[in-house]
């Protein structure tokens, strides 16, 4: 009976493989027609509402589940991730610039955000040291090496705390939380290991040698395009998964992040859902993580929570505002008291 579980949480886990492999085909078969593009517009506002609507899943994964296949798929997705970038700048060094571009660097740029920033935050909290290797290749690919010093050495010690520049205060909207935090974690990983910083950078200086060497200079504005969207994805992200939480221990708890019980999120997203169980321990692989009750709750999935908070802020606010009161946290834990 274990296995047949395991065997359904792997099947499950698969739902990560559909928008990368859309992506990676999309862009091996260019160059395309302007409106070819167009579609994809389309699975935006789908996986947006589908997302939104998803049911609750709170179950816990079995025991005993083997952990081979799982680490199969994360790795299956960053060979994927890899070869979408190449073949994107291949598209491009092909069919030179055309309008569509901009729309496909989105296309891909997201697809960067979900699947290279998703998958490589799995990666670089694996000890081995291979598999943190492969997650900086991922983060070199959108310009965002220092997010590895700075999550792990920066961001986990002092999540849920002013003093932790990708937690998102109360109040604060996602523009001013953007241009606050992307030079304040740079910052935040050059005072903990300027070594690695500069190691990243270099390696990064490269690879913008090399797209601009071996496919020209349009295909190195879009490859810094896909970047920038992905960035922004991954703030938006790091956006919600804290804000206007204030921690009260000295080590992150169950209530230090917010989660989301959507199962598209879930199963979409190797398990990057279950944040405030990956904060209690972060070196639990996305398969094995688990509900927690004591969490505050997104009102939507992660899909949908990125629109939420990029494009009806205020809406955004409401939402989280009313969870916070309700669980009696952030700045309502002190009329609590």
């Amino acid at each position: 009976m274990e296995r047949v579980a395991a065997g359904r949480l792997w099947i499950r886990h698969l739902l990560s493989l559909l928008f990368p492999l859309l992506t990676l085909i999309y862009v091996a078969t260019g160059p395309h027609r302007a409106w070819e593009s167009l579609p994809g517009l389309a699975l935006v506002v789908a996986v947006v509402l589908l997302d939104g609507r998803a049911r609750a899943v709170r179950d816990d994964p079995p025991e005993g589940v083997p952990r081979w296949p799982f680490t199969a798929l994360v790795c299956t997705l960053a060979v994927m991730q890899l070869a979408t970038v190449a073949l994107l700048v291949r598209m491009v060094a092909i069919g030179g610039f055309t309008i569509d571009l901009i729309l496909v660097g989105w296309f891909v740029g997201n697809n960067s955000g979900w699947g290279t920033l998703v998958v490589a935050h799995e990666l670089i909290h694996r000890r081995a040291r291979a598999f943190r290797w492969l997650g900086r290749v991922l983060l070199w690919t959108v310009l965002y090496d220092h997010f590895f010093v700075e999550h792990l050495r920066g961001h986990h010690a002092r999540v849920a705390t002013p003093d932790d520049p990708a937690t998102a205060r109360f109040g604060e909207r996602y523009t001013a939380f953007f241009l606050r935090t992307v030079p304040a974690q740079f910052r935040s990983a050059w005072r903990i290991d300027r070594t690695r910083v500069l190691q990243g950078l270099a390696a990064e200086a490269a690879l913008l040698a090399l797209i601009a060497i071996a496919a020209g200079p349009v295909a190195l504005l879009v490859f810094l395009w896909q970047a920038y969207n992905a960035i922004t994805l991954l703030e938006a992200v790091n956006f919600f998964e804290h804000w206007g939480l204030t921690r009260t221990g000295e080590r992150a708890g169950p209530s230090d992040a917010w989660d989301t019980d959507s199962w598209f999120t879930l199963y979409s997203l190797v398990g990057l859902s279950r944040h405030a169980d990956h904060h209690a321990h972060a070196a639990r692989s996305y398969e094995q993580l688990r509900h927690v009750d004591a969490s505050p709750k997104l009102p939507r999935g992660y899909y949908a929570m990125v629109a939420l908070a990029q494009l009806r802020n205020r809406e955004f606010q409401r939402l989280m505002t009313a969870e916070l009161e309700r669980r009696r946290l952030g700045p309502f834990a002190a009329a609590a008291a």
